[in-house]
């Protein structure tokens, strides 16, 4: 597996836990629906909330975030509706939100969560 592969599931498993400590309660890791991928499903209350992971270990070419871009978003929106309709779900709202991770040179990691990003 690649570095950045590597790096990605790493910053996945720290959103994971970041989100689980705020009280959310993860419904699926990885969903996909043909070629496409929601990071992370989860619930907050009676929202539910589809989660996009973005992982670097410098902000030498921008913030992870920027690199969410207006086709990833579209694609994000689409397999959120199939998610909903697969499972039969009608919530009281969705959301979807980007979770940032950068790692500083010392090893730690920087998180900030975009709530309603999109």
């Amino acid at each position: 597996m690649a570095s950045h592969h590597e790096l990605g599931k790493k910053g996945e498993q720290l959103a994971v836990a970041f989100l689980r400590q705020k009280q959310y309660d993860i419904l699926h890791c990885n969903w996909t629906s043909g070629r496409k991928e929601i990071d992370i499903i989860a619930r907050q209350g009676g929202t539910i909330v589809f989660i996009e992971v973005k992982t670097r270990s410098t902000q030498y070419f921008g913030m992870p975030e920027e690199a969410v871009h207006y086709r990833k978003e579209a694609s994000l929106q689409q397999v959120a509706d199939r998610y909903l309709e697969q499972h039969g779900l009608q919530p009281e709202a969705i959301r979807f939100d980007i979770i940032s991770i950068t790692f500083t040179a010392a090893g730690l990691q920087e998180i900030l969560h975009l709530e309603d990003a999109f």
